[in-house]
């Protein structure tokens, strides 16, 4: 027997396959939880994020980069994303857009010696702030670069995801400067490839949402409608366990169900549930199927 079969059998009751074969009454009454746990995690958690780093900066263009920074390094154990995260941020100085502006990859890429996060390396890192650095200068901004490839017609932001990556990796790979041996694809990754691309997405919703005090707002001309959860482990298994998908493997599409669930809720900004949802992982209060009886109650 699984552990939700468990939990079925223990308190009497069956679970919905789906949000979207709840009773309307049942729909609600998911809701006013999920927005309880909102109110329970808001502002005062940013400490507990890697979005707390960007919250440190006043200038939008220091923001951008810093929010790529920071999610591009938002996996793994959460005290080691928050010292790398850290450590990079220290070793550009105090104007993100100032050090990109003028970064050299041959001449300034012994700046950033030494870090790393996980298998991200050095030189990797200075690939990506290169691709930064001719984003800027293509396009003025991180967010103006992106809109090239928006459409506010597109169901999703899956298109104008790819369409970034893309162009992104088509800028680092032309750069007759790249850094030697970087390997900037991991800062790229494309929904038409299957990945979630959860540090993407991540960014994305700091850039685009806001006025609740933890997301910044930046990307005004982005429907937060469109975006899309920023999946891992965590979070698909809290998917899978609210009836968010029926999806087993992690990955762009079950990402997207997900969202399209969430938006049965909340159709103009689905995705407003993350930041909350996360603390149960990242906060260690998710008992990861332990206990039937208690992660039915939750």
């Amino acid at each position: 027997m699984t552990r939700l079969e468990a939990a079925r059998t223990i308190v009497g009751v069956s679970l919905p396959a789906a949000l979207s074969e709840l009773s309307p009454s049942r729909r609600a009454a998911l809701r006013r939880r999920l927005e309880r746990l909102r109110a329970a995690y808001g502002r005062e958690f940013l400490g507990t994020d890697p979005l707390g780093f960007v919250h440190g900066y006043d200038d939008p263009a220091d923001q951008e980069i810093a929010g790529f920074i920071a999610s591009s390094l938002a996996f793994g154990n959460v005290k080691a994303i928050r010292a790398s995260v850290s450590a990079v941020l220290g070793a550009i100085g105090p104007s993100p857009r100032r050090f990109v502006d003028g970064f050299d990859p041959q001449r300034d890429g012994a700046s950033l010696g030494g870090l790393y996060h996980r298998w991200i390396r050095s030189a990797d890192l200075a690939g990506a702030l290169h691709a930064l650095r001719l984003m800027r200068g293509r396009a003025g901004s991180i967010g103006g670069f992106f809109m090239q490839g928006y459409a506010a017609g597109d169901e999703d932001i899956g298109p104008a995801l790819a369409s970034f990556s893309g162009r992104a990796l088509d800028l680092a790979g032309a750069g007759e400067r790249r850094h030697p041996g970087s390997r900037v694809e991991w800062f790229f990754p494309s929904p038409r490839n299957g990945s979630a691309c959860k540090r993407l997405c991540l960014f994305l919703r700091w850039m685009v949402r806001g006025g609740d005090g933890l997301d910044l707002g930046l990307w005004r001309g982005v429907s937060p409608g469109q975006l899309v959860l920023p999946l891992d482990t965590h979070l698909a298994r809290i998917s899978r366990a609210l009836g968010l998908t029926r999806r087993r493997t992690p990955g762009w599409a079950m990402a997207v169900e997900a969202t399209r669930s969430l938006a049965l809720l909340d159709p103009e900004d689905p995705v407003k549930y993350d930041f909350a949802l996360s603390r149960l992982g990242i906060l260690d209060l998710c008992l990861h199927g332990r206990d039937p009886l208690a992660c039915r109650a939750c």
